[in-house]
């Protein structure tokens, strides 16, 4: 569920990033990211694709939108598409089931505001999720109204605390059986923290398979992210547009182990506290649960101008999770999710594939 961080550094490339960013940043970028995010009705769009819609809104890995859906006026079938899963950050497909989770919860919470009740499960042999809808009469979810403000925010924050009763709010919304939510806040427990991050970070950033993967999933500038509307977009994390030509040779260059340890210190030193999300079992299932229970801190906390932001370092490199289970005292239980929160400015929005894309005949 990470979306990393692109450095673009140096004097030269960054000064030739500010003419670049004017060349190829383009005005339309904003304008289809705000349109994706305009407010709908399932009478204008029709019920199956107002649902599809927000469900493509949610969290999701690298932005790859590893999801297919399919269904009716009873129920939606959401199965994972593997062709867009990233075997070397994901080798067992742990974010991809989780991603499948954080569309199944804003689908739910479609369903509400079309007057549908809903309930998840999953489907035999780890095949996906089926979402079943009840008749007319359910209340609209309030947490509906965040699902097109909510983002991953990649940058540094203010510093601020989160009062009490906001982390109490936004702890109890994420409530999903199967799925509990740690919320940590003390200084010495984050830089511990911060420490496994550091030594995860650093694995990742020297392992070639990591970095070739994860710059394939990279769009440099505007009009990459619009063509392909997928991906991690380099202004979403506050970097310059730059043409392609010139981002790829330069970020082997860049992208080191010490820039990207010194940006997530910062990041983390920041933020008010992490949320730490643990299941009960390490299986498909439960991963989907983790990822339900995301999404809805994601959406109480942008309800409640919190930003938040993953760090999954420590919980994608297999050898780490033991040392970050135990500094937080989950039982042996397989941390799944790493996310900071605090208070910061948005950031520009991501993009999302035609609906056409993912929807598919049974």
């Amino acid at each position: 569920m990470k979306r990393r961080d692109l450095i673009i550094g140096g004097g030269a490339i960054a000064a030739l990033g500010l003419t670049a960013h004017a060349l190829t940043r383009g005005p339309s970028y904003e304008t289809e990211a705000a349109a994706l995010r305009a407010p709908r009705s399932p009478q204008a769009m029709g019920e199956f694709e107002f649902l599809v819609h927000h469900a493509t809104l949610a969290a999701n890995s690298h932005n790859t939108q590893p999801w297919l859906f399919s269904g009716g006026a009873d129920q939606v079938t959401i199965r994972p598409d593997l062709a867009r899963a990233t075997p070397v950050v994901d080798p067992d497909h742990h974010h991809v089931f989780a991603s499948l989770g954080c569309a199944a919860e804003n689908l739910g919470l479609a369903a509400s505001v079309a007057g549908r009740s809903s309930a998840i499960e999953s489907l035999d042999g780890n095949n996906g999720l089926r979402v079943s809808l009840g008749g007319a009469g359910a209340t609209p979810d309030p947490l509906f109204d965040a699902i097109t403000e909510r983002q991953c925010t990649r940058s540094v924050y203010d510093g601020r605390p989160v009062p009490a009763a906001d982390l109490a709010a936004i702890e109890a919304a994420a409530a999903v059986d199967g799925c509990s939510v740690m919320l940590v806040t003390d200084t010495p427990r984050m830089e511990q923290i911060l420490e496994l991050i550091v030594t995860a970070n650093t694995a990742q950033v020297e392992d070639p398979a990591f970095v070739a993967e994860l710059k394939r999933w990279i769009r440099f500038n505007a009009g990459e992210a619009l063509r392909q509307r997928d991906g991690l977009y380099s202004a979403c994390s506050g970097n310059p547009s730059l043409p392609g030509f010139i981002a790829r040779p330069a970020f082997g260059l860049v992208f080191t182990a010490e820039a990207e340890n010194a940006k997530c210190a910062d990041q983390v030193r920041s933020s008010a506290g992490f949320a730490v999300f643990v299941s009960e079992r390490d299986d498909p299932e439960h991963w989907v649960r983790a990822g339900r229970s995301y999404q809805r801190f994601a959406l109480a906390s942008t309800a409640r101008g919190i930003r938040h932001a993953f760090l999954n370092q420590p919980v994608e490199v297999a050898r780490m999770r033991p040392e970050l289970a135990a500094l937080l005292g989950t039982g042996g239980r397989r941390p799944d999710l790493l996310v900071r929160f605090g208070y910061a400015r948005p950031m520009p929005r991501s993009l999302r594939r035609p609906l056409g894309d993912v929807i598919v005949t049974a």
